[in-house]
């Protein structure tokens, strides 16, 4: 599966995106460089997942998490149907750095 985005607004140094998570579906484990990840829920339930250190924050419509630069973590959709959330990327140059699995 690969999720969805609609790209609201990028500039060199933020991006806005809403992510769509089919049932079950996960982003691949990834850290960034210099931004910082702001996911809010928009529909749904989703998981942020971090690595070192250990995390898992569970979001409802409307809660929020924030990931700093340089921290693996992963976004996952617990629901049996889709999930939302509005991805804040910023202030830096974005990249994807690939992880792994956990």
């Amino acid at each position: 599966m690969t999720h969805k985005e609609e790209l609201l607004l990028k500039t060199p140094d933020v991006q806005v995106r809403v992510m769509h998570l089919d049932p079950g579906e996960a982003v691949a484990w990834h850290s960034h460089t210099a931004v910082d990840d702001i996911a809010v829920c928009l529909s749904g339930r989703i998981q942020v997942r971090l690595r070192d250190p250990n995390d898992v924050r569970t979001l409802e419509p409307g809660q929020r998490a924030r990931v700093p630069a340089g921290t693996v973590h992963q976004v996952a959709n617990l629901e049996a149907g889709d999930s939302d959330y509005l991805l804040i990327q910023g202030v830096g140059t974005y990249d994807f750095l690939p992880a792994g699995p956990a």
